[in-house]
């Protein structure tokens, strides 16, 4: 191979060499910014002339670059040169030699069909950052070499392989510690979430969170069920902006206030307004959706107060599919604003599904079409709340791979008939009139905790907590009063409800008063007792007994 002939055959030289001779620069013209072909010139001081690049032996330069250099000629790749670096890292190479049987090492690495490549298409070919047996990576470039004097007219290749070992020992070193930032950020975000979900008599629930694929940082999805007592549920599913720890740390932050506030049993807007204040003092910078919901099985609706949250997707007992748009105000940290509570049905029979936008966003579709097809997979989706759970996130092409983060909260509200609906009961008395409501009510009440069939000591206990909770009403509130009396599969609820809008508080009473015990009596008998101001002004009362197992 006549290498000084090759190297004016090399990517460019060509068109340098043309630009050189067909278009002479005019000597008076040379100093307006042309640039003079290279060549040797003779110095002033008398010094050695400085060889051209076009008089420089092709073999001389290719010897002394660092990097790896082979030439290969012919449909069977033989060896024409490898220069010293190459010898080094692999060895000596019998000239001739098909590449094949005497370059092991790229086809190791799959070089031999790019060079087939290179040859058919007579444009070059980079493989980058390829792991060679000598432990070294390195980036192959293989350019095409035409070459006259080829016998056997294939054409030849030219090998250029460059050490990145540094570049890609760094490379691999930062996405270790990527690799080790998630999946500390999936250990933090799934020990916040709650490792068990509460269940409520009246609800069956179910929820699934998948983190985004391993090129997406986890996200700050949460969800959360918490038992109120007396029967209701409070459901909540949220999203914090960004992604990585910080998120998943301000997600906890959130989930924590939210079942603190949710003790306090105040209506889902206050909630939320509460949780805006908190979440500015946690990170101005960091806003965050969501969506509290609270459930009364005596109420058949879902209530509910929205932060910038996707809307709450309802199907009813006979496949209708609702959205509960309205009321949403701005998301958390935002401030200044004042949100306020919505509803929605919710009766026997109906489903709910709460998400994340991970679930029907995407980069090439309008959000509104997610929605629409998440309402879609919903109408044809049955089974239990774990079934629809994994059918509206495949429904939805989620997968192991997907770019954000995923959280579903799907909840039941069952039509319960037959023997297991006798389990669950509601009576209820309005009390009218003065102090005479009081033996009106303990009546009602022995008569029908009789007719549920209570053992007697659960019968005196629910009988006595009514008449407390009616007594205190009759004292300290005002109408319109009523006594409600509820039983589930689990549990035995009294209630009274009135117009005043005073809680009241279990104190010690000291012996010369004569009153001021009614509510300690009932927060000692009772498993569980608590109050909350209703929607229209006034209060609740209740306490509630667990059921022997027995009962079940």
């Amino acid at each position: 191979m006549n290498f000084t002939r090759w190297s004016a055959r090399l990517p460019g030289t060509q068109r340098r060499a043309a630009a050189r001779t067909e278009t002479p620069v005019p000597p008076d013209r040379r100093g307006e910014g042309s640039v003079p072909a290279a060549r040797a010139e003779q110095p002033a001081d008398g010094t050695p002339p400085v060889p051209a690049v076009d008089e420089l032996p092709a073999r001389d330069v290719l010897d002394r670059v660092p990097a790896l250099v082979a030439l290969v000629h012919g449909p069977d790749h033989r060896i024409g040169y490898v220069n010293d670096a190459y010898t080094a890292a692999f060895g000596v190479r019998p000239m001739g030699a098909p590449a094949r049987e005497a370059l092991p090492e790229l086809a190791e690495l799959g070089l031999l069909p790019l060079l087939d490549q290179v040859l058919r298409s007579g444009k070059p070919r980079t493989l980058k950052s390829r792991k060679a047996v000598d432990g070294r990576s390195y980036t192959f470039t293989c350019t095409p070499v035409a070459e006259d004097g080829d016998r056997d007219g294939g054409g030849a290749v030219l090998v250029f392989a460059t050490d990145v070992t540094d570049h890609a020992e760094a490379a691999e070193r930062l996405r270790a510690s990527e690799r080790r930032q998630r999946e500390t950020a999936v250990t933090l975000q799934r020990s916040l979430l709650p490792q068990e979900l509460e269940q409520p008599d009246d609800l069956r629930i179910a929820a699934t969170y998948q983190p985004g694929g391993t090129e997406a940082a986890v996200g700050g999805d949460w969800y959360d069920v918490i038992t109120l007592g007396g029967g209701r549920t409070a459901l909540v599913i949220g999203d914090v902006m960004g992604r990585g720890v910080r998120a998943a740390a301000v997600m906890g932050q959130l989930r924590t206030a939210v079942r603190a506030y949710a003790r306090l049993d105040l209506p889902p807007h206050e909630v939320l307004q509460l949780l805006d204040g908190l979440a500015t003092e946690i990170d101005a910078n960091q806003i965050a959706t969501c969506v509290y919901a609270v459930h009364d099985p005596n109420e058949g609706r879902l209530v509910y107060a929205s932060a910038g949250h996707l809307p709450i997707l309802v199907r009813d007992e006979n496949g209708m599919v609702s959205r509960a748009d309205e009321p949403t105000g701005p998301p958390l940290g935002t401030g200044g604003w004042m949100h306020s509570s919505g509803s929605i049905a919710l009766g026997p029979g109906s489903t709910a599904v709460l998400y994340t936008d991970g679930l029907v966003e995407r980069r090439d579709e309008d959000l509104d079409e997610g929605i629409a097809a998440l309402e879609g997979a919903l109408a044809g989706a049955t089974g239990t709340p774990q079934v629809i759970c994994d059918r509206l996130v495949r429904s939805a092409g989620v997968t192991a791979d997907h770019d954000d983060d995923v959280a579903v909260l799907v909840l039941q509200h069952p039509a319960r008939t037959g023997p297991d609906g006798d389990l669950f009961r509601n009576a209820a008395l309005e009390l009218l009139g003065g102090v005479e409501a009081a033996p009106r009510a303990r009546a009602f009440a022995s008569g029908v905790l009789t007719s549920w069939r209570f053992p007697t000591e659960l019968h005196d206990l629910g009988v006595l907590a009514a008449s407390e909770l009616v007594a205190n009403s009759l004292q300290h509130g005002t109408p319109p009063m009523r006594l409600r009396l509820r039983r589930t599969d689990r549990r035995l609820i009294v209630e009274v409800t009135d117009g005043d809008d005073h809680l009241p508080r279990r104190r010690r009473a000291e012996p010369a008063d004569e009153s001021g015990r009614g509510i300690a009596i009932v927060a000692t008998i009772a498993s569980n007792w608590g109050s909350r101001r209703t929607p229209g002004g006034g209060k609740a009362v209740w306490c509630e007994f667990v059921l022997p197992k027995s009962k079940h």
